[in-house]
């Protein structure tokens, strides 16, 4: 299956959750916090760059439980700016 490419909405909400994830890291080196969360300082300093705009999940829970940072804050940052979706 083809993953289909990303909007410009889901590239910037990646970007903001970038900045948000750099911002929450502070002075903590982004080499302990990736090992903490479970993941390559490559793949944290992509996320944080917005090059990787859309991580995997699982991902996200993790650097939000090592940086101390609510799921529902995160999803706020993903979703601030993202078009209002209908109810079907």
């Amino acid at each position: 299956m083809v993953r289909p490419p990303l909007t410009p909405e889901q590239i910037a909400a990646g970007q903001r959750l970038g900045a948000a994830l750099r911002e929450a890291r502070g002075t903590r080196s982004l080499g302990e916090v990736a090992l903490a969360a479970g993941i390559s300082p490559e793949t944290l300093r992509k996320i944080e760059a917005g090059r990787l705009p859309a991580p995997a999940f699982g991902t996200v829970v993790c650097l939000g439980e090592v940086l101390g940072v609510p799921l529902s804050d995160l999803a706020e940052v993903w979703l601030a700016g993202m078009p209002m979706r209908q109810a079907s």
